[in-house]
C-alpha cells in the first residue's frame, strides 16, 4: 500500500466520525442558543463596525482578530476546496457545504466565545486563548489541552500551511510556467520575512489584505455570473438535484449521495473551520468588552466564508459548462486551476493572471493566519521564545515541503489532521457549553449591544469559576478593553 492509499484508509475511518460530531455540535448549539446565528444576525455586523479599536491601543482589536481568522479561512478552501468537493461529489457537495456552515454558525460563536471566556494575558499586551486553554481551564486537563495544541502545531504549522504553499506553487505554474522548487524558495523567503516578527505585525497585514482580497474576489465571481444570470438558478438547481441523488449524471468521480455528503462536510470544514478548534485560537487575541462579541464576528466570518464566497466559486465552475467542468469526468487531479479555468472561459485568458495572484495571496494570506493559531498553541505548551522560533521554523519548513508536494498527499494529511483536532475541540465544546450559552444569557440580558460588558462576579448566568481576574470586575473591564 502506497503513502496516499494508507491515509486515505485512514481518512475513510475518520469521516463518519466526523460527520456525526459536527452535526450533532451544530445542532446543539443551534438549539442551545436558541438560533444565535440567526436572531443575532443583524447584530454581528454591528459587532463588527464596533470593533476597530482596542482599549489601549496595545493589544489586537476584535476586527483584527476576526481578519486573521478571515484570512484563515477564505483561502484555498474556497477556491480548490470547493474545485475538490465538486470533482469528488459533485454539485450536490455544494449542498452540505451550505448544510454544515449554517449549522456552523452555531458551533463558531460558541467555540470563539468560549475563547473569550477562557483567555490570559500576555506580555505583548494581547491575550492567549482557544481549545487548548479552555480544555487546561474550564476542564482542568492540562493533558488533553497539551494534546490538542500538539494537533493544532501539526495541523496548522505543517499540513495546511502545506496545502495553502502547494496551491500557489500549482497556480504559478499554471499561470506562469514556473516550476515549483523556485516558487517554493521564493515564497520560503517571504514567509519567513513576515512570520519572524511574531503575531502583532501579522495582524496588521491581513487586516487590510483579507478583506480586500476577499472584494476583489467576489468582484470577479460576480462579474461571472452577472454574465450569465439567466443560468445561475439552472446552476443552484444542479445543487439541489445532485444532494438529493434526483440526477445520476450529476455525481461526481467517488459518486452518489454519500460522496455528495462526505465531500461536502470534508470541505466544508476545512474551508470555514467550525468546530475544529483553529479560529478560536484568533478569536481569543481580541480585545472586547463581552465574549459574546467576538462569537458573533466569529460567526458571522463563517457565513462570508462558505455561503458567500463558496457559492460564488461554485457557481462559477457550474456555469462554465463541459468544457471546463463534467461532474463524475472531471478528476481530481484538474482542482487546483478549474477555477481560474472557469472564470477564464467567461472573461477571457487576460483573467488568469488576476486570479492567479488573488488565489496566491489568498493562499499566502492562509500561511499567515495558520502560523497565528500555532504560534497560541506553542505558547501554551510553554516553549517560550525558543519554542516560538522552533515553531516558525516549522513553518517555513511546511512552505517549501508543500510547494514541492503532489496535491493529493498535501489535502490527505490535512483532513486526516483535521479530523482528529475537530474531535477533540468538540468534545470538550459539549462539556463547556454552559459558559457558552451562560455568556449569551448575560449578552441577552443587556440588549445584545456591542457595548455590553461581561462580569464574572455574582452573574447570575455564567459560573464563576473560571480562573483569573480577566472577566473580574473594574480590573476585568480594563484588561479586556471595550470594542471603539
Amino acid at each position: 500500500m502506497d503513502l496516499q492509499s494508507l491515509i486515505d484508509a485512514v481518512n475513510d475511518s475518520l469521516t463518519w466520525v466526523l460527520i456525526i460530531a459536527l452535526l450533532a455540535a451544530g445542532l446543539f448549539f443551534t438549539v442551545a442558543t436558541r438560533f444565535v446565528q440567526v436572531r443575532h444576525f443583524r447584530t454581528m455586523l454591528k459587532v463588527i463596525l464596533h470593533s476597530r479599536g482596542t482599549a489601549d491601543g496595545q493589544g489586537i482589536s476584535s476586527f483584527q482578530a476576526f481578519t486573521i481568522s478571515l484570512a484563515s479561512r477564505v483561502g484555498t478552501g474556497n477556491i480548490v476546496g470547493v474545485a475538490i468537493a465538486l470533482t469528488l461529489g459533485g454539485p450536490g457537495a455544494i449542498f452540505w457545504m451550505w448544510v454544515m456552515a449554517l449549522l456552523g454558525m452555531a458551533t463558531a460563536f460558541a467555540e470563539a466565545t468560549l475563547a473569550q471566556v477562557f483567555k490570559i494575558p500576555h506580555h505583548d499586551g494581547t491575550f492567549r486563548g482557544g481549545p487548548a486553554y479552555y480544555i487546561q481551564r474550564g476542564l482542568k486537563s492540562r493533558f488533553f489541552g497539551s494534546v490538542f495544541a500538539v494537533c493544532l502545531i501539526f495541523t496548522f504549522g505543517f499540513s495546511f500551511n502545506g496545502v495553502q504553499a502547494n496551491t500557489i506553487a500549482t497556480n504559478a505554474a499554471n499561470a506562469w510556467g514556473w516550476d515549483h522548487f523556485p516558487v517554493a524558495i521564493g515564497l520560503t523567503l517571504i514567509t519567513a520575512l513576515i512570520i519572524f516578527g511574531g503575531i502583532k505585525p501579522v495582524a496588521r497585514v491581513t487586516e487590510y489584505m483579507a478583506p480586500l482580497m476577499a472584494a476583489v474576489y467576489l468582484l470577479i465571481a460576480l462579474i461571472v455570473l452577472g454574465v450569465r444570470i439567466g443560468e445561475v438558478p439552472h446552476a443552484i438547481g444542479m445543487i439541489f438535484q445532485g444532494a438529493f441523488g434526483l440526477n445520476q449524471a450529476l455525481a461526481g468521480t467517488a459518486g452518489g449521495i454519500l460522496a455528495a455528503m462526505l465531500n461536502g462536510v470534508k470541505r466544508g470544514m476545512f474551508s470555514n473551520e467550525a468546530g475544529m478548534g483553529s479560529a478560536p485560537n484568533a478569536a481569543a487575541t481580541a480585545t472586547t468588552s463581552h465574549p459574546v462579541n467576538q462569537g458573533l464576528i466569529q460567526s458571522a466570518g463563517v457565513f462570508v466564508d462558505t455561503i458567500i464566497v463558496c457559492t460564488c466559486t461554485a457557481v462559477m465552475i457550474l456555469l462554465a459548462g463541459p468544457s471546463v467542468y463534467t461532474p463524475g469526468v472531471t478528476q481530481r487531479s484538474d482542482a487546483g486551476t478549474l477555477t481560474t479555468t472557469a472564470a477564464a472561459s467567461e472573461l477571457g485568458q487576460g483573467i488568469v493572471p488576476v486570479l492567479t495572484v488573488l488565489i496566491v495571496v489568498f493562499a499566502f494570506s492562509s500561511i499567515l493566519g495558520n502560523y497565528t493559531y500555532a504560534e497560541v498553541n506553542m505558547d501554551f505548551l510553554g516553549g517560550g521564545k525558543a519554542g516560538d522560533y522552533a515553531m516558525r521554523a516549522l513553518v517555513v519548513v511546511a512552505t517549501f515541503w508543500g510547494a514541492i508536494q503532489e496535491l493529493g498527499v498535501v489535502w490527505s494529511v490535512a483532513d486526516v489532521a483535521m479530523s482528529v483536532m475537530a474531535v477533540i475541540n468538540i468534545s470538550a465544546m459539549f462539556m463547556l457549553s454552559r459558559y457558552a450559552v451562560g455568556a449569551l444569557r448575560d449578552f441577552d440580558r443587556q440588549g445584545g449591544s456591542p457595548e455590553s460588558v461581561f462580569d464574572l462576579l455574582g452573574n447570575p448566568d455564567v459560573p464563576d469559576d473560571v480562573p483569573g481576574e480577566v472577566w473580574h470586575s473594574e480590573k476585568a473591564k480594563g484588561l479586556a478593553g471595550s470594542p471603539h
